[in-house]
C-alpha cells in the first residue's frame, strides 16, 4: 500500500476525497488521506479550518505534512489564490492550462520536497459539477431552469475547467446566480458523486493528468 496524504481547501473537498477519489486509488494500493488546510490556531490549542488565505499557511501545512508518506499532494481553487502564492505575478499570457501549471511549477519550487505533488483545481472545485448538469436531477431538481442554465454554460467552453476566475464569472458564481440554495458542502460533493470519477476525468484534462499521477504511484 502506498500512503498519499492530501491538503484540501475544505469540507467539499474532503468529502469528494474520501467519497469519489479515495476509493479509486484504494483499489490501486494507494490510500489516500486528506485534510483540511488550517487558517488560524489560537492559544487555547484549537484551530479554524478551510480556505487559503495566505501562502505562508499553505506552506506551514504541508511542512507538518512531509512526512514518510510515499507522496503528499494538494487540492486548492486556482480561483482566489493569495497573492503572495508562488508564479502569480509572472504567469505567462496564454490559455488557462499553461498559467496555472506555471503557478504549479513555482509551488513545487518553493516546497522542494521530492515527494510533493502540487495540484490547483482550474479554477475551482465547482467547476467538476459543469461536466454533464443534466446527470445533476437529483442535486438541482427544485429551481426550474437551472439545470438548462448550467448545460449552456457548459456548452460556451471545450472543458469544464475553462470557466474562469472572474469575481462574478468563477464556477461557483455562476452556480449561485442559477441555483441560490447552493450549499457547496452539501451539493458539490452530492453531484460529484452522482457523476462518478470517469466522466469528471473525461471532461477535465487538468483534473484528469493529476489522478492519473497518483494512479501511477
Amino acid at each position: 500500500m502506498k500512503r498519499v496524504l492530501i491538503l484540501v481547501e475544505g469540507q467539499t473537498e474532503e468529502a469528494f476525497v474520501q467519497k469519489v477519489l479515495a476509493p479509486h486509488l484504494l483499489a490501486l494500493n494507494v490510500v489516500l488521506t486528506p485534510t483540511i488546510l488550517v487558517t488560524k490556531w489560537v492559544k487555547s490549542g484549537g484551530h479554524f479550518k478551510g480556505g487559503a488565505t495566505s501562502y505562508a499557511k499553505v506552506k506551514r501545512d504541508l511542512k507538518r505534512l512531509l512526512t514518510n508518506a510515499e507522496c503528499i499532494t494538494t487540492m486548492l481553487d486556482y480561483y482566489g489564490l493569495p497573492d503572495d502564492f508562488p508564479g502569480l505575478t509572472d504567469r505567462p499570457t496564454g490559455n488557462c492550462y499553461q498559467r496555472v501549471e506555471h503557478v504549479e511549477r513555482a509551488f513545487q519550487t518553493d516546497i522542494a520536497h521530492p515527494r510533493f505533488l502540487p495540484y490547483l483545481a482550474l479554477h475551482e472545485f465547482e467547476a467538476l459539477l459543469f461536466t454533464e448538469p443534466a446527470r445533476c436531477t437529483s442535486v438541482f431538481f427544485d429551481v426550474p431552469g437551472a439545470i438548462e442554465s448550467m448545460q449552456a454554460i457548459r456548452a460556451g467552453v471545450a472543458s469544464p475547467e475553462e470557466i474562469n476566475e472572474g469575481p462574478t464569472t468563477a464556477p461557483s458564481k455562476r452556480i449561485q446566480k442559477v441555483f441560490p440554495g447552493y450549499q457547496k458542502t452539501l451539493h458539490g460533493p452530492l453531484a460529484t458523486i452522482e457523476y462518478g470519477l470517469a466522466p469528471l476525468r473525461a471532461a477535465c484534462p487538468h483534473f484528469h493528468k493529476w489522478v492519473s499521477a497518483l494512479e501511477a504511484l
